[in-house]
């Protein structure tokens, strides 16, 4: 699996200022209900929870369902209190954890 990419309004913002975070993943999302091409049912295996965090503190959880689609894309916003790591985990039905962080820094 390649690492998400991530992009975020603004590296360096205010404290206080509001950063929205912008994230996709490559996963191929089966629902389980595809047959392969011997007519047997191609296992479900969907990224089943994302996990943001700052500096190792929840920021914002998600339990994404069946309907979600390939790649997923995902956009939330928060505020920016303080410099620190944001990190992004994305799991999957069948254990496997793709990850990705990017640095803040507060300024002036």
């Amino acid at each position: 699996m390649s690492k998400p990419r991530i992009w975020i309004s603004n590296a360096k913002p205010k404290a206080g200022e509001m950063v929205r975070v912008r994230a996709l993943v490559e996963h191929r999302m089966e629902s389980g209900l595809r047959l392969s091409k011997e007519g047997q049912v191609v296992p479900r295996n969907i990224i089943h929870e994302f996990k943001a965090t700052f500096n190792g503190e929840p920021l914002f959880n998600w339990q994404p369902e069946t309907a979600i689609s390939q790649n997923p894309y995902i956009e939330f916003t928060f505020v920016a209190r303080h410099s620190g790591a944001l990190e992004m985990s994305w799991t999957d039905d069948q254990g496997a954890v793709i990850t990705g962080q990017t640095e803040l820094s507060i300024s002036g």
